[in-house]
């Protein structure tokens, strides 16, 4: 069976993520938490679906501004619920707003959302599931797996005779940084 690092580079949608984000070391809290909440999304859905809906989501979390979506109200849950251009579930949604303010808690203990997963690294899988199910909503073994190989937490975005793994490498992300 074919991987990702096999069927992205021919792929108009999965190329451009595959070849510039998937693995990729992430900086900014508010794209750390895009990529959770796209994670959570994906969630018994393809990625491609995602992917194709990425604007939309942008667009209906105001580009995935953490003190913005904590803050949003009753009203702003039903205008994400009849927006068509995102995956309408409700779960989804309420985890969204629940986990940005869930953020912002650990912006203000920790200085940022990435050095709350700066202290905690490094764990195996299976430490790092527990710590997010303690701490965030909707975020099962797959879901935390996906967001950490994603943002160059945890190993195994990229075969690595795949091109881009050693782009990857030459970042620094955690998993190849021993001095962090």
């Amino acid at each position: 069976m074919a991987d990702y690092c096999d069927l992205a580079p021919t792929h108009p949608v999965h190329q451009p993520y595959h070849d510039n984000e998937y693995g990729f070391p992430v900086e900014n809290d508010d794209a750390l938490f895009e990529r959770l909440v796209l994670e959570i999304n994906q969630a018994g859905l393809s990625w491609l679906t995602i992917l194709n809906k990425r604007t939309a989501f942008r667009q209906a979390f105001d580009g995935f501004a953490i003190a913005r979506v904590a803050g949003y109200g009753e009203a702003d849950r039903e205008r994400l619920l009849t927006d068509a251009g995102i995956i309408r579930n409700r779960l989804k949604i309420d985890a969204t707003i629940h986990n940005a303010g869930v953020i912002l808690g650990l912006q203000s203990e920790h200085g940022s959302f990435k050095a709350w997963l700066n202290h905690h690294h490094p764990l195996p899988l299976n430490d790092w599931v527990r710590v997010f199910k303690r701490t965030f909503r909707f975020t099962g073994p797959e879901i935390v797996n996906e967001f950490l190989m994603s943002t160059g937490y945890l190993p195994g975005a990229h075969r690595e005779d795949c091109p881009v793994h050693a782009r990857i490498v030459a970042c620094r992300p955690a998993w190849a940084d021993s001095s962090r």
